[in-house]
């Protein structure tokens, strides 16, 4: 049988946009260059005929899409699953915003494997309405799908209280390790490497900038903090609560997508400050786990879990302030939370190790289809193991 998978529910490669796209390129290339025929559907712009083309090995089927944001992404969506279904191969579906649509992969008996996302209903930022979509589409998802991806324990706990637990799969998200990269970028920004700190996020409530920015800006530092996103303060309240909280050491560059430009702002950051609340593993955190950065992320059961027990927490503004007065000025302590990064990111979220769960998952439905939502618990264990690991619970 033809190894071949297809990939969908993101805007396509290569990765332009966020996580889900950067899992689809690197999950893709690692499957390349292992023998497998990847296609990956992306979303154009504009109107005119599908166009197919290949990307670096890679196989792509662009549909293009007039309609901007939700509508338009949601006629994606459609069109990508209207083509997929044509073939027999295996799908690899990102995300369950349109979950619904995925009846046509189970009418048509097409085995589909769903990353699951990270319980995207749940954050307010989207209202009671959009809310309450996405959790129809996650339960629709969960129903239709084969078998379904979480990228953290929680998650995969989460997901058990309405699906079996051999149709879950628990596969983290990946990061290429940074081991160098240039200081022009950091001293273009008017910052000297290794004497500041960056956070890089979404400046919403759920992501506890408020709380982050109050609590460095509670005294002098010595060091900077550095806040990578779109700040509109005229329109946005809690954007200005930011802003008139921060102290003269927090630094607002803007929003910057430059890949080699983040890279090197994480590379030659003295710490990461990690304030997202909701969610499972966040590329973020794990992008900068990657770089070697010591963390210091809010509480939670998901950081906790990601970052690990040699890195450090906080809840609130003080306890923030707390946690910098204890570390920013003992380089023994960084140098052993740098190291336990790295060995954190060895240890569970290389893009190898993350691509080659998904091969295993993927694999199985290809090569028979008796064994459907199957993947149990076990394989995973052993696959830890046998790579030197320990396997999470």
């Amino acid at each position: 049988m033809d190894r071949t998978v297809r990939i969908l529910g993101t805007h396509g490669v290569p990765a332009a946009y966020g996580g889900f796209e950067t899992a689809a390129e690197n999950i893709a290339l690692f499957l390349v260059d292992r023998g497998w025929r990847v296609v990956v559907y992306c979303q154009g712009t504009g109107t005119g005929p599908i166009v197919e083309d290949t990307w670096r090995g890679i196989e792509r089927v662009t549909i293009p899409q007039h309609r901007e944001g939700w509508l338009g992404t949601s006629a994606f969506d459609l069109a990508s699953i209207r083509h997929a279904i044509q073939f027999d191969d295996v799908c690899l579906t990102f995300g369950y915003n349109t979950g619904v649509f995925n009846v046509l992969q189970r009418l048509k008996g097409i085995p589909n494997v769903i990353n699951m996302d990270g319980m995207e209903w749940t954050r307010r930022r989207w209202g009671l309405a959009k809310q309450a979509i996405l959790l129809a589409n996650e339960r629709c998802a969960g129903l239709f799908g084969n078998q379904l991806v979480a990228d953290h324990p929680e998650i995969e706990k989460y997901l058990r209280t309405f699906n079996r637990a051999r149709r879950i799969s628990m596969i983290t998200y990946g990061a290429h390790a940074v081991t160098g990269a240039p200081t022009a970028p950091v001293e273009a920004l008017g910052l000297e490497p290794g004497r500041y700190l960056s956070c890089i996020c979404r400046p919403i409530p759920e992501n506890s900038l408020l709380e982050i920015v109050t609590g460095y800006s509670a005294k002098p530092r010595g060091v900077k903090l550095v806040v990578l996103g779109n700040f509109t303060p005229d329109s946005d309240d809690y954007h200005r609560q930011i802003i008139e909280a921060a102290g003269s050491e927090v630094v607002f560059p803007g929003a910057i997508y430059e890949p080699e430009v983040v890279q090197a702002l994480r590379f030659h950051s003295l710490a990461y400050v990690h304030g997202h609340t909701v969610g499972g593993t966040n590329p973020s955190l794990v992008e900068a786990m990657a770089a070697g950065n010591p963390v210091i992320a809010h509480g939670n059961a998901y950081n906790r879990w990601v970052a690990g027990p040699s890195q450090r927490y906080f809840t609130d503004a003080q306890s923030l302030s707390d946690q910098l007065d204890a570390i920013l000025e003992k380089p023994d302590v960084l140098h052993q939370m740098h190291d336990a990064a790295r060995a954190r990111h060895d240890e569970e979220f290389t893009w190898e190790f993350v691509a080659g769960e998904y091969e295993a998952v993927i694999e199985r439905f290809r090569a028979g289809r008796g064994t459907r939502g199957r993947v149990a618990r076990r394989d995973r264990r052993q696959t830890r193991a046998a790579r030197g690991g320990t396997a999470s619970t």
